[in-house]
């Protein structure tokens, strides 16, 4: 059994990444995506969404990172993702997934899913020039407006050398609603020789024990539900193995929101720092009632001095200073 990461545009960067993977249970996770149109990125653009290509391609605990492109140029993307493998990356993953408007109107994500013959196209190019013995992967939702197309889709892509899908048991006109349909994952499994993940929906160990029911899936990709229950890959990892293992208590998280906080003050200016930490506390509201006085708290909160005293952080003397010179220059 494998677990992984989702790849989570706008939350889970390199810092979320780091954190939740040193709670243990997650077996490998996935850059936000790099978008692709019309060029070879340079370097410092792949290095600025995944920056764990300087650390041997893995987070502070070990886990191996993929890297995500997005776009619907089969050369281009090939060209770039060639250029990835040179700078680390040890697993190439491609997107279909993505529902955001703005992404799709561009012609990224999930609307490639009404264009099979593309997403063809774009897996043998890729494959094509990438080295052999590097991974090409792909994550996929089940349609644009109808699952109708999915069994051709998830052809298309293990037969243009996928080596793995993860399917987001939803449609991108389903949006995050549930239900995810999980049952879906079966018939995608049914139809392709390659491992398929089961994504969507998993918020316990519970939705982990009824999704395998229904898609009869050993390997899924953890998102939402992880980053809300930080210890919830290691929780399903425990119930696998037959083991009941109790949920991280409030008190046990708090070292691992100050790291956190801290490695936001270090890596985002000072007046973004503050947005990011939010968004994470307003996930956490889900599983810990804490979080939510936490997050009243802070909500209006702006001023990075304040919010380190509201979580106890000591000795940011040096982050003060360093805002100071920055306001100077």
């Amino acid at each position: 059994m494998q677990i992984a990461l989702a790849p989570m545009e706008g939350l889970v960067d390199e810092i979320l990444r780091d954190v939740l993977t040193r709670v243990g249970g997650i077996d490998w996770c996935v850059t936000e995506f790099i978008r692709v149109s019309d060029r070879l990125l340079p370097a410092s653009h792949f290095r600025k969404l995944a920056p764990e290509l300087g650390s041997a391609s893995r987070t502070r605990s070990g886990t191996p990172v993929r890297v995500q492109l997005l776009g619907s140029d089969p050369q281009c993307l090939a060209e770039n993702a060639a250029y990835a493998c040179e700078l680390g990356a040890p697993v190439i993953d491609l997107n279909f997934g993505c529902p955001a408007k703005t992404v799709n109107k561009s012609r990224g994500g999930a609307v490639l899913l009404k264009e099979p013959e593309l997403l063809h196209a774009i897996l043998c190019e890729v494959r094509r020039a990438v080295p052999c013995e590097i991974p090409v992967t792909a994550k996929m939702r089940l349609g644009f407006d109808s699952p109708d197309g999915a069994l051709d889709c998830a052809r298309a892509l293990a037969d243009g050398g996928a080596a793995q899908i993860v399917v987001h048991a939803r449609t991108k006109a389903d949006g995050y609603k549930p239900p995810a349909h999980w049952e879906w994952v079966a018939r995608v499994q049914d139809v392709v020789a390659v491992p398929v993940y089961a994504n969507g929906e998993i918020w316990s160990v519970e939705d982990w024990q009824r999704c395998r029911e229904v898609s009869g899936a050993e390997d899924i990709m953890l998102g939402r539900g992880l980053v809300s229950r930080p210890d919830l890959a290691r929780q399903i990892a425990a119930a696998r193995a037959g083991q009941a293992l109790a949920p991280m208590s409030w008190e046990e998280l708090q070292p691992l929101l100050r790291d956190f906080w801290l490695q936001a003050r270090r890596k985002i200016a000072p007046r973004y720092a503050p947005g990011r930490l939010k968004q994470w506390l307003a996930m956490l509201t889900r599983s810990y009632p804490q979080a939510t006085e936490l997050f009243t708290a802070l909500r209006r909160e702006n001023d990075c001095a304040r919010i380190d005293a509201l979580l106890g952080c000591v000795n940011t003397s040096a982050f003060a200073l360093e805002e100071r010179c920055a306001e100077v220059l």
